[in-house]
């Protein structure tokens, strides 16, 4: 797999969380320990496509 390709699917991934994050708050009694999890894994996708990015 090169670099590009790699960076696309991370980047799939951070906007798959970001709409996993947006639906867990949108529905009512939002589970606030999955949230703060999905945004955990949000933040390491983001630093790793940062870090493979430089």
């Amino acid at each position: 797999m090169s670099l590009n390709s790699h960076l696309n699917e991370l980047k799939k991934k951070h906007e798959n969380l970001s709409n996993a994050v947006e639906k867990e708050l949108r529905a009512p009694g939002a589970d606030t320990l999955k949230v703060a999890e999905l945004k955990r894994q949000k933040l390491r996708l983001k630093e790793e496509i940062t870090r493979l990015s430089a």
